[in-house]
């Protein structure tokens, strides 16, 4: 899809994801792994930004990040610039490491939340380099079971916790759980290239709106009818888009979307 304007969250939250320019690997040992790791806690200090949860794949990163007393632009930038200065030195290049700019996506609903986290540690699973969320070493799963590991100090657990209990203990055992379940609807933001662009995209909407006797997609009183419903799900199903993308298309919002897909 062409790019555009990054959408400002109400909540301050934001899925972020940074991926090597033309897929290429941004992290080629564990001690490049380690030096990401360090720049998030330098960059971190001072109330910059709260970290709730990361996984660092080979050539890409899953962030949960929340604004601080900077925007999430300056942050991501700081991190990426650092991180990029120190391995083009290390291996002896030039150029640029990651993809031109990086990608977000607000996250405002409390489900939302605790299923972005979940996806982000299921990361590692789905691309098939362990079996369970917590083999895997270089994610902040293990940060909230416990906070003795040095890389941990730089996650905030409170949030995510406390969705799930007021009792510490019974959290991390709720927590232990949910994230080993399987995913549901929710489509965030991967390394997948879309397949057609905006206009392709709206036109064929358009299309689909016809054939289920819907002439007029600005309608609010026909976003209300099961025709809405049944288009939605069908749109989905032909296209494979993000619920970000499809709510963009459809001009209404995201949660709207995730509740038909839901139904």
């Amino acid at each position: 899809m062409p790019r555009k304007s990054r959408v400002k969250s109400k909540s301050g939250y934001y899925h972020v994801m940074l991926r090597g320019n033309e897929k290429k690997n941004i992290f080629n040992n564990d001690d490049d792994k380690k030096r990401f790791i360090e720049i998030l806690a330098e960059k971190k200090l001072d109330g910059k930004f709260y970290l709730t949860a990361f996984c660092l794949m080979s050539n890409h990163v899953h962030l949960m990040i929340k604004e601080g007393n900077e925007d999430l632009s300056g942050s991501i930038k700081r991190i990426a610039g650092t991180y990029a200065s120190y391995f083009n030195k290390k291996y002896d290049r030039t150029g640029h490491l990651f993809q031109d700019r990086f990608r977000s996506e607000p996250v405002e609903d409390e489900s939302y939340v605790i299923a972005l986290v979940r996806y982000i540690h299921q990361n590692p699973v789905k691309a098939g380099l362990v079996k369970k969320v917590s083999d895997y070493k270089w994610s902040s799963y293990s940060c909230y079971l416990s906070d003795n590991d040095e890389m941990c100090q730089i996650v905030d657990t409170d949030l995510i916790l406390g969705i799930f209990s007021d009792d510490k203990k019974k959290a991390i055992e709720q927590f232990k759980k949910y994230m080993e379940q399987t995913e549901g609807t929710e489509v965030f933001i991967d390394i997948e290239e879309e397949k057609m662009s905006t206009e392709e995209a709206k036109e064929l909407f358009k299309e689909m709106a016809m054939e289920f006797g819907i002439k007029d997609i600005e309608n609010l009183e026909i976003k209300k009818r099961k025709e809405w419903h049944d288009l939605i799900k069908k749109y989905r199903e032909k296209t494979g888009l993000s619920i970000r993308d499809i709510a963009y298309i459809a001009g209404v919002s995201r949660y709207s979307i995730h509740k038909i897909l839901k139904e």
